[in-house]
């Protein structure tokens, strides 16, 4: 048995922990691996009859080869974000599953965020045996409470928050934070929290600067230390208030026309407020996983191998309610990942709402 890994779309810690344990889990069952560079784009630049091909885009991966990595950040398989079948010369499904063939790759266990994710479902329905894995520090695959990433960017966010308190503080100005999270909020809604900020704005619930900036100014005004803090996803945006033309637009590109930096020009101009603006940006997914991504990332991969021994393909692994578990592959193409903004958000105020959690799983959805 020959399976093939890859890594595709966004780089986040916990994915090498979890190449590891595909790797040792397999050759424990005498499998053989291989590992495909920069995801399906590694896949894809293969002519399977020119061996240098192969070799600059491939490798084998044994104990030895995986010896230590868990304990480093980012994928030593490296990664890019391509569809095979949204290249600018067609479709290259064929020539994924031509490549696969001719390599000997009986399966495949792919780790990727929702890109990654959908073609590999996509893959799954055209027979080849696919076991995927979610990876992402937004945590917004539909289909599991958890994805590797998640944990490592919010404790990373947590220490930046806290530790730019001490320059927002001596300044006496505003803070506001930019978390990585286009789509959900929900990376956003647990650093705030569990930073304590003043403020957090998720990208689900749209920010009036009328009810806005006046309870930053009310923050910065009741604290003793004279400074306020607040935390906003990048995919939020700024609407319904006179004047907030220029930022009602969610940013689509990271740059610095970012909604943290936009949010932070409207402080200054409508309160009059100096602010202090940090965009945390990769920084969020750098470095060496924590201890819940090494667990989640060993976990994945140790039952993707499971999964392929028992010949139970087309399965995505997930954390359901605190239990490992797994689901059809296709499940993230049925739904939408989001945070429960009616459970957990209080929308007036611009604040966490969860403390109500008898009953709740440990990552709250």
């Amino acid at each position: 048995m020959r399976i093939g890994i890859l890594t595709g779309g966004g780089d986040v810690p916990g994915l090498n922990a979890c190449i590891r344990s595909v790797v040792l889990s397999a050759d424990d069952l005498g499998w053989e691996v291989t590992g495909f560079r920069r995801g399906w784009e590694g896949v894809m630049a293969i002519d399977a009859g020119d061996s240098a091909s192969v070799a600059a885009n491939s490798l084998a991966l044994d104990r030895e080869a995986v010896r230590g990595i868990d304990r480093a950040g980012g994928t030593i398989l490296h990664t890019s974000r391509t569809d095979p079948r949204t290249r600018p010369e067609g479709d290259q499904t064929g020539h994924v599953l031509e490549v696969l063939e001719k390599l000997g790759v009986d399966a495949m266990v792919t780790l990727g965020g929702d890109g990654t994710l959908r073609f590999s479902a996509h893959l799954a329905g055209q027979g080849v045996p696919v076991v995927s894995v979610p990876k992402t520090m937004d945590n917004d695959v539909f289909g599991t409470d958890y994805c590797i990433g998640f944990s490592t960017a919010v404790s990373r966010s947590v220490e930046a928050i806290n530790a730019l308190r001490t320059t927002v503080e001596s300044h006496e100005r505003i803070g506001v934070v930019e978390l990585f999270g286009r789509r959900s909020g929900e990376t956003a809604l647990l650093s705030g929290f569990l930073a304590q900020v003043d403020r957090t704005v998720i990208a689900e619930v749209p920010a009036d600067l009328d009810v806005l900036l006046p309870l930053l100014a009310e923050d910065q005004a009741s604290n003793p230390a004279g400074y306020a803090m607040c935390v906003i996803s990048e995919g939020a945006s700024i609407a319904g208030a006179a004047g907030a033309d220029d930022l009602s637009l969610t940013a689509t590109q990271r740059d610095e026309s970012g909604v943290g930096r936009r949010l932070g020009k409207a402080i200054e101009a409508r309160l009059g407020k100096g602010t202090v603006i940090q965009e945390l940006a990769y920084l969020m997914r750098a470095g060496e996983p924590d201890a819940m991504d090494r667990m989640v990332g060993f976990a994945f991969g140790g039952l993707a191998v499971q999964l392929l021994e028992r010949g139970e393909t087309a399965r995505m692994v997930t954390l359901s309610d605190g239990n490992y578990s797994h689901v059809p592959i296709d499940t993230l193409l049925h739904g939408k990942k989001s945070v429960d903004v009616s459970a957990l958000y209080d929308r007036s105020s611009y604040r966490a709402r969860l403390m109500r959690v008898e009953g709740m799983p440990m990552f709250l959805y």
